[in-house]
């Protein structure tokens, strides 16, 4: 479950304020883990209780622009410890090309050289900022390991109608796919209410691509995680849609707590079938 997911819930979640009963939250409605930050030295005490008393497995978000600052973050992370993997937003949209290539080889050697498995986030706004080049990265790079968001990908081109040309693209970069953010796009805004049983009609497009990234690591041959990170990540305003937008941007129009037990919900059926059927 996403940390950022649980800010400024509604509804009889938003009574779980403090982050005690967050977490207690998040593990008593059966998540395994949670996507999150490292905590301050003065937090650390404290996550790592909660952490292992819910028995919850704990990733965290980074944001670098160099190599020194992944190498900086990864010092970070090994020095808290018991962090899965790092979830990774390059923030370079405008690297292209060979230079776009180099930076994100030699992120992913730091990362070997750590041990703590780094996955680059498909992301607008960073240096995977389109399905294009990415796509072209992933050529290049055949060990580069990718946490899949499509949602950011179906808003900036607009695929409220998948062509074959995006689809062939999408599914190029479900090989690379070493865990996934659920969230739903309608090709115009980046976050939606998927309906409580998935009555939105592009869910279903995103559960096949879901089942395609878990099929895919179900049967690589070398897998950076012992299990499959899938991260309900449904964010709160401005990512959520509000009826104030113009004003304080506090009214939701959908309930992203239930929302986000739906889209677990969604991921475990898909793992089942991803699990069940040949390749």
């Amino acid at each position: 479950m996403s940390w950022w997911g649980m800010q400024g819930l509604q509804g009889a979640a938003g009574r779980a304020a403090t982050t005690e009963e967050k977490v207690r939250l998040i593990a008593e409605s059966g998540f395994g883990g949670i996507n999150g930050a490292i905590p301050s030295p003065e937090e650390e005490k404290r996550w790592k209780e909660l952490l292992r008393g819910h028995g919850l497995a704990f990733s965290v978000n980074a944001y670098p622009r160099t190599l020194q600052d992944l190498s900086a973050f990864l010092e970070r992370a090994s020095a808290f410890g018991d962090i899965e993997y790092v979830n990774a937003q390059v923030m370079q949209p405008f690297v292209t090309g060979d230079e776009a290539k180099e930076l994100l080889a030699g992120m992913n050697r730091l990362s070997e050289e750590a041990g703590i498995p780094v996955f680059f986030e498909t992301h607008r706004g960073t240096i995977t900022q389109d399905l294009i080049r990415t796509a072209e990265y992933a050529r290049a790079l055949p060990a580069l390991p990718l946490t899949i968001d499509y949602s950011h990908y179906v808003v900036a081109g607009e695929l409220h109608t998948v062509s074959d040309e995006a689809e062939a693209l999408l599914q190029n970069l479900l090989p690379h796919a070493a865990s996934i953010h659920m969230r739903i796009s309608n090709g115009e805004q980046v976050q939606i209410d998927p309906g409580e049983e998935g009555e939105h009609p592009m869910v279903a497009h995103f559960a096949r691509w879901w089942e395609g990234a878990m099929r895919g690591w179900l049967h690589a041959q070398r897998r950076r995680t012992a299990a499959f990170p899938v991260v309900a990540e449904l964010g709160p305003p401005s990512y959520a849609i509000t009826t104030d937008e113009a004003g304080g941007r506090k009214s939701e129009i959908g309930d992203r707590w239930t929302q986000s037990l739906y889209l677990k919900r969604l991921a475990e059926q898909v793992w089942e079938k991803a699990s069940s059927d040949p390749i």
